[in-house]
């Protein structure tokens, strides 16, 4: 049966008749020529009719920035909201209509410097909303600045001798939180982020995915290695929970732990070959392994993919609800408050 909108004005739909089209607005994209954006939209599009969601119980939630633009093309509800801030937004959603299936649109910038408290707090908190972070290591709407996800030693405009930051990194952070889903895409990696999309949409809890997107204007080629179809097997590992980490274009080479429990990348033909058995196994249910991962960068290691952590804990919004209805039979009126035996002295 699928539930009535409780908007008297909108048409209830049936998620099994969704289509992508459904999802596109009659809004002109807007976004420059080549921008990893728009395959973020067309993703996000063709996954949200397979969540069996009714579309007019989808809300999106943007701050500030040039990713800031996607609530107006989701054929959804959505909040174009202030510099930072749409995670106290979506989080006031999700506590008043927790039926809906909220998420936040922000990039880099927007999440972690102005927004930075908002996103460790929202993690924390364990709001159930999919948090989607498009990470380009850039400034794109203002033209070019380094952001706090910037290598050291980058030149833009803001740092013309190359930036002294040590960055930020989104998925250390976001662990560092207690986040209870932390998952990695890329733009252009149809698959793999749509399968990150539907894991994200059925968790229960903060589903936070950082999303490598080029910015083809102001830091073309950021991740190069792992875009490009020929590369990307070479310099990509693709996660799955149970499964030994295997990587290459013939699986050929793994990650294992040292003897110092520190990871290493192995050969798995040929003279020195390592056997499978000593590989580690991925669990994205472990309390540490997720950290381990999340250090591993390039060159030394592949780009880990796909969902690094998913826990199961009970959701903030759950909680409040839960702490409403119980608060229900101890409230007073506003005549008993006023009428009532204890008062307060001031001064």
């Amino acid at each position: 049966m699928v539930k009535l909108s409780v908007y008297p004005d909108v048409q209830a739909t049936d998620p099994s008749t969704l289509k992508l089209k459904d999802f596109q607005s009659d809004q002109d994209v807007r976004w420059c020529p080549g921008c990893g954006d728009y395959s973020i939209l067309a993703n996000v599009q063709r996954a949200m009719p397979g969540l069996g969601i009714p579309r007019e119980n989808f809300v999106f939630v943007s701050g500030i920035g040039c990713s800031s633009r996607f609530p107006y093309y989701m054929n959804t509800y959505g909040m174009h909201t202030i510099h930072g801030r749409a995670p106290a937004v979506a989080t006031g959603i999700k506590a008043a209509r927790p039926d809906l299936s909220v998420w936040v649109i922000t990039g880099d910038g927007d999440a972690l410097s102005i927004g930075g408290n908002h996103f460790m707090h929202v993690l924390r908190r364990n709001v159930d909303i999919k948090y989607m972070l498009f990470n380009n290591r850039i400034y794109g709407l203002t033209k070019g600045q380094y952001s706090p996800t910037s290598e050291v030693g980058k030149k833009t405009k803001s740092s013309p001798m190359g930036s002294i930051d040590y960055p930020i990194d989104p998925v250390s952070m976001a662990l560092g939180a207690g986040a209870t889903f932390v998952a990695r895409s890329v733009d252009v990696d149809a698959k793999g982020f749509q399968d990150v999309l539907a894991s994200a949409a059925t968790h229960k809890g903060t589903a936070f995915i950082e999303i490598y997107q080029n910015c083809n204007i102001f830091n073309d080629g950021a991740f190069l290695q792992i875009q490009e179809k020929k590369s990307r097997p070479d310099n990509a590992l693709y996660l799955e929970h149970g499964k030994p980490m295997r990587f290459g274009a013939k699986n050929e080479k793994g990650i294992l732990l040292d003897s110092q429990g520190q990871p290493q990348v192995v050969e798995l033909t040929g003279d020195n070959a390592v056997s499978e058995d000593r590989l580690l196994v991925h669990d994205e249910t472990s309390d540490t392994l997720p950290f381990v991962i999340s250090r591993m960068k390039p060159p030394l290691f592949p780009t880990p993919l796909g969902v690094i952590r998913k826990v199961q804990l009970p959701s903030y919004d759950e909680m409040l609800n839960q702490q409403i209805e119980a608060s229900k039979p101890k409230r007073k009126t506003v005549q008993e408050l006023l009428s009532g035996g204890e008062t307060w002295k001031v001064g």
